[in-house]
């Protein structure tokens, strides 16, 4: 699928959960760590979700550690305007000084002269969001950012933001049982934008349900391969990024782009 000019394969990975619960610090497992991402990509997963605030900064350490230099074809999408003072804390800060500080920091970290597509991770409150999209206009501008991405935005939000800059992606949460974003996703495939759902297994919620686990049974696949696979047949415009820390599971999660689901399928699990 498109992201922008970039062809990337429709089940990217979403290296956060490399880390640890609170993504805090360094994984209980670096060489571990190390092994799944770079797993990751033999399997095909030729695009990579990290953020300045997983670590905070340690992710992207990683990433780099594990696939520098990077292959052919390797898209590694990033995010800024999060602060995290503590394990527990989240902080939207969309300032300008702390979007160009944390851009500056990905490009070393990842080792990179430009990053393939730089993501606003959230709107801070207290700052336009025009005044937050307008740094990173200005770094793709100067050449250090080749797309634009946003996430946690709604469509009022998005359109706002396509006013100051070329969007190519929006990620916010989505899965079989958190659909909140639905009108978002719409709006994405109506405007050619692609749909990177994050949280795309949930709390393991999604799993849990009755539907779900009924056609994994049917299927001979795993609960998650279902809820996956009814993402990946959602919408063209999908591209889900399940993350995990374990190679066991990442190969399962991966099986899922095989996993065809027919229209009677797509109405049970609806």
């Amino acid at each position: 699928m498109k992201l922008g000019d970039l062809e990337v394969n429709r089940l990217g990975f979403g290296a956060m959960r490399v880390l640890n619960d609170d993504i805090w610090g360094e994984p209980p497992d670096r060489p571990g760590a190390i092994r799944v991402l770079r797993r990751a990509h033999e399997l095909g997963c030729n695009f990579v979700d990290t953020a300045e605030s997983y670590g905070p900064q340690t992710d992207e350490t990683l990433i780099a550690e594990a696939l520098h230099p990077y292959p052919k074809g390797l898209v590694i999408a990033t995010k800024c305007g999060i602060s995290r003072p503590s394990p527990g804390r989240w902080d939207a800060d969309g300032r300008p000084e702390k979007l160009r500080k944390d851009l500056e920091g990905s490009l070393k970290r990842l080792k990179l002269d430009r990053i393939d597509l730089y993501q606003l991770h959230t709107i801070d409150p207290k700052i336009p969001l025009e005044e937050s999209l307008g740094v990173l206009a200005d770094a793709q501008r100067a050449g250090k950012v080749r797309h634009i991405g946003v996430s946690n935005f709604n469509v009022k939000q998005l359109e706002r933001a396509r006013k100051v800059a070329t969007v190519v992606s929006v990620q916010n949460r989505y899965s079989i049982d958190y659909r909140t974003s639905e009108d978002v996703l719409a709006h994405c495939e109506k405007v050619g934008i692609a749909f990177l759902p994050w949280y795309p297994l949930g709390d393991g919620s999604a799993l849990r349900l009755a539907r779900v686990r009924k056609l994994a049974e049917k299927k001979n696949a795993t609960p998650a391969q279902i809820a996956i696979a009814w993402l990946l047949a959602k919408s063209p415009v999908m591209l889900p990024i399940p993350g995990t820390g374990k190679i066991p599971h990442l190969e399962e999660n991966v099986a899922a782009a095989k996993l065809k689901l027919s229209k009677d399928d797509l109405a049970a699990l609806d």
